[in-house]
């Protein structure tokens, strides 16, 4: 898959030096009478060490899922000519490993996760300017420049539209709140999912409500119907199993195009569009690749992709937004605030639900 934008971009060259990677690698796999685990030992040694130059490696960690990251890193490889080792994994977990990167310079980049993660964990990122730092919106930027944003992504609500009339589906926050959807909202357990953490988030700020109050409130409303990750929830209420939900606009538009059960609301009183970000860890042992691939996800060819291909906002100012984005009401949100709580918001999560089991 290749990204390419409008204005006769032609992205890419050959991976040439890959290939020969593979030679080589399938030669020593012939050639060799070591056990299989030995054999592999030696692929990745010579992979990552003789193959490519250590000049042109670069360790990225994504909690982003495959589809988004994957045509991006292989655009990256083929105009650069930089070999990209990728870890994919969930935000939480990503960020832990990140952590421990940062000490022993073992990885360059974390892309991926609402940048309230970021925030939260700043003292593990190198500060980067980008080379498009006056492209991109003023809301979207680090002060520190710990941070890059990538994409923009509201929080929407949706329902399912064969159960549920469009008259009848909540349209504001508090709506969530209502009687009749109680036990029937799709939400993920936010020691899994950074968009539920947004979510909790969101709400406290809107409401002006303090977690002690909010987090019980909500936990109560769902009725003790928890989904282990957030890409359970549009699948489960397509199929009926809860009526509405809150998810991602880029998540929501994806399904709808593929044909699922459910139809998209932006929340009449005001939703947040917490970004998701990428950052250069530090003691990053490839720094300067890293910086590049920085540049990179910001540039204007990967930003307009992102927002054709991906259902994603863009973070720059010079692209003009598609029309099939609906007009959406972004509250204020406390990054740092947020960041602030999280900690604490998931240990009282974690005591609700260790009292729903007793």
């Amino acid at each position: 898959m290749r990204i390419r934008g409008e204005k006769d971009r032609h992205w890419g060259k050959t991976r040439k030096m890959i290939m020969a990677a593979v030679v080589e690698c399938a030669l020593l796999l012939l050639l060799s009478a070591c056990s299989f685990d030995s054999r592999q030992k030696d692929v990745e040694y010579i992979s990552k060490k003789y193959a490519v130059s250590n000049e042109k490696q670069l360790i990225v960690y994504t909690s982003h899922k495959e589809e988004v990251y994957l045509p991006i890193i292989r655009e990256f490889e083929d105009r650069t000519g930089i070999w990209v080792d990728v870890h994919a994994g969930g935000t939480a977990q990503m960020m832990q490993l990140a952590a421990e990167a940062s000490e022993s310079g073992s990885c360059d980049i974390m892309f991926g996760g609402g940048i309230e993660s970021y925030r939260a964990h700043e003292d593990i990122f190198a500060p980067y300017v980008t080379s498009e730092n006056d492209k991109i919106d003023r809301a979207d930027k680090s002060e520190g420049g710990y941070w890059t944003a990538f994409t923009e992504l509201p929080i929407v609500f949706i329902y399912n539209n064969k159960l549920v009339a469009s008259t009848d589906a909540p349209r504001k926050w508090e709506e969530l709140f209502d009687e009749e959807w109680k036990g029937k909202i799709a939400f993920a357990d936010p020691n899994n999912s950074g968009t539920s953490y947004t979510i909790l988030s969101t709400m406290q700020q809107l409401f002006k409500e303090e977690k002690e109050s909010l987090v019980p409130r909500f936990y109560e409303q769902l009725g003790g119907r928890v989904l282990s990750s957030s890409g359970q929830i549009i699948p489960r209420v397509s199929d009926g199993s809860y009526l509405v939900g809150i998810t991602l606009e880029e998540t929501a538009k994806k399904y709808i195009d593929m044909g699922y059960n459910i139809s998209m609301i932006y929340p009449e009183d005001g939703t947040s569009a917490v970004p998701d970000g990428c950052a250069i860890i530090k003691n990053a042992p490839h720094s300067y690749n890293a910086g590049l691939f920085m540049d990179f996800v910001v540039s204007y060819d990967t930003q307009e992709y992102a927002m054709e291909n991906f259902y994603r906002r863009p973070v720059r100012t010079d692209i003009a937004l598609s029309s099939e984005y609906g007009y959406v009401r972004i509250i204020p949100f406390d990054i740092k605030k947020s960041a602030s709580e999280e900690s604490a918001v998931i240990a009282l999560w974690d005591e609700l639900a260790a009292e729903k089991e007793d």
